[in-house]
């Protein structure tokens, strides 16, 4: 963990960063594909020269790509067409197989991803999924390691913990461990705008790995204190933000997070002790995020232009 004195300045809380960006394979799902091959193992259903499934939009697919190539695995990654380009290179050079499945008439990439991991489990003989959407591991190591963890580093519970969202996996994770040690912690997911997950209506999102098409088994289980939505615009700044102020290069995701604290500032005690969870890398995202020229066709200048007012806190009620 590292402290972000630098990304508001003149804010009164202090802030930690949980770096889960440098996890082996770029992001936090390094621990939730270890837990998930781990039980597949363990159940019986999984031996070395098996077949692993899934539906990955991006981390989770590097992070099991890299286990199933030291492991003996065949793995086979479903993705879609917003599917990150670096993480899918990334797969490929790890060895993975990539099923693509086109954009269906109703948009919802995730569904038809789902549905394309069940035929091929159906054509593949043998083959298994790690069903990251619903499978009870996934929580489980969030709550085991990276919970345990954030108070270790901090020699006491945060105040507040902000956390991203897509399978749920690891805000269910964190709120059974806080619910199991007892602590007073608000937990604060962040969701992307156009998400289905905790009764959002799905719309279109241009990028990966934050929110979901429908809503997800674990997401189900979940009970955040304080839910934001954040649109992919304030992602985008985040990001830069980061970057710029912290020097920490991280993903869209994480630049939600970013935006979320921002929208937080004002109602957080100087004694508050925040930490916040930098999921994974933004490398994958250099074409994307960090490209002007992208930004600006995909968002407009709206947030080029943010970054260069120099706000300290351009998601203040009082920004401009």
């Amino acid at each position: 963990m590292t402290r972000l004195d630098r990304l508001f300045p003149r804010s009164a809380p202090v802030i930690h960063g949980k770096l889960d960006s440098l996890q082996l394979s770029g992001s936090i799902k390094e621990r939730t594909a270890v837990a998930l091959l781990a039980g597949l193992v363990r159940d019986g259903h999984l031996s070395p020269g098996g077949t692993v499934v899934e539906s990955t939009s991006g981390n989770l697919g590097v992070a099991l790509a890299r286990l199933c190539a030291i492991s003996g695995f065949v793995f086979v990654a479903v993705v879609d067409e917003r599917a990150n380009v670096a993480a899918c290179r990334a797969m490929q050079a790890y060895g993975a197989t990539l099923e693509r499945v086109p954009t269906p008439p109703d948009g919802n990439r995730l569904a038809a991803r789902l549905r394309r991991v069940r035929e091929l489990l159906d054509a593949i003989p043998g083959a298994v999924t790690t069903d990251q959407y619903g499978n009870a591991d996934s929580p489980a190591v969030h709550a085991a390691s990276t919970y345990p963890e954030i108070v270790a580093d901090l020699g006491r519970p945060p105040t507040h913990l902000y956390a991203a969202t897509s399978t749920s996996g690891t805000l269910l994770g964190l709120q059974q461990a806080i619910a199991a040690d007892g602590h007073d912690v608000e937990l604060v997911a962040v969701d992307a705008e156009g998400s289905a997950l905790f009764g959002g209506t799905p719309a279109e999102r241009q990028l990966p790995g934050l929110g979901a098409g429908v809503e997800t088994a674990l997401s189900g289980s979940a009970r955040p204190d304080v839910l934001h939505r954040i649109p992919e615009s304030d992602m985008v700044l985040g990001c830069r933000l980061l970057a710029r102020r912290e020097g920490i290069l991280a993903g869209a995701s994480t630049g939600a997070i970013v935006a979320a604290l921002g929208r937080d500032l004002a109602r957080l005690s100087d004694d508050a002790r925040v930490a916040v969870i930098v999921h994974d890398s933004g490398v994958p995202y250099l074409p994307t995020v960090y490209d002007d020229e992208w930004v600006a066709d995909t968002f407009g200048t709206g947030p080029l232009e943010a970054l260069a007012a120099g706000a300290p806190n351009p998601f203040g009620s009082s920004a401009a």
